[in-house]
């Protein structure tokens, strides 16, 4: 049986917070305990603002693309320029909404800028690199409670050809994010030739169940999930720019 549980009591977090010490706290003041192989999906946003990845929209003087597109869109020039900086290829500008590659390859709206729970006048940015927030925050956790667990930091994205977002995994560490079916067989015999499953995402996008973006639950424990635990890396679930035909 797999159990996804919020994890409560989880403060609001500033620039250089302890993260993995406050989660720890929060975990045992919401009377969880800790389980082998156990999954922390914890929300980018509040790794973000741990290491001080927001900018103050005051700060930030528009470019004449910024200002362009801002005017002709109804949109914060500002919040335009911060979307073009973090972006290291701009995939389409249309309709209002920036499609951007990240400096981590991550194919998003808005390059993962986003403005929603921080403060008025804010912008929060993705973490630098999302893999090694993770290692830390496994390490640190591994630590306080004995028991071998994994992380995966999620974030929401939109999905071309359905309508609504989910959570997706950026960073992780201890966990593989694919299972790959290749070479077995199904129900019926047939050998599986093409079925790489991403269980990565899939935890990412169940946690968020309980996790809800306007509930201040930021971090959830999946316990039950057999996944693969080895030292793995979020690249491995981004598609080689040969081999995708949408790029």
């Amino acid at each position: 049986m797999i159990e996804i549980l919020a994890v409560e009591n989880l403060p609001e977090i500033q620039e250089g917070d302890d993260l993995a010490s406050l989660l720890a706290r929060a975990v045992r003041a919401s009377g969880l305990e800790v389980a082998e192989r156990d999954v922390f999906v914890i929300a980018q946003k509040v790794i973000s603002k741990a290491e001080g990845r927001v900018v103050r929209l005051g700060s930030i003087e528009p470019s004449d693309l910024a200002l362009a597109w801002a005017r002709d869109n109804d949109k914060d020039a500002r919040m335009v320029e911060v979307v073009l900086r973090e972006s290291r290829r701009i995939v389409r500008m249309e309709r209002g909404v920036i499609i951007c590659e990240t400096r981590h390859g991550f194919i998003c709206a808005n390059a993962g800028v986003d403005a929603s729970n921080t403060a008025e006048g804010t912008a929060v940015l993705l973490p630098l690199d999302p893999d090694l927030s993770a290692r830390h925050i496994r390490a640190a956790l591994i630590r306080e409670f004995g028991v071998e667990v994994a992380v995966i930091i999620s974030d929401t994205f939109g999905r071309p050809w359905r309508e609504g977002i989910a959570n997706v995994a950026i960073g992780l560490a201890g966990i593989a994010p694919l299972a790959d079916y290749r070479g077995q067989n199904d129900s019926h015999g047939r050998e599986l030739r093409v079925t790489i499953i991403a269980v990565a995402d899939e935890l990412a996008s169940a946690a968020e169940l309980v996790m809800k973006k306007s509930a201040g639950l930021p971090v959830a424990v999946i316990r039950g999930f057999d996944y693969e635990a080895r030292d793995a890396r979020i690249g491995e679930i981004i598609r080689a720019a040969e081999r995708d035909l949408f790029r």
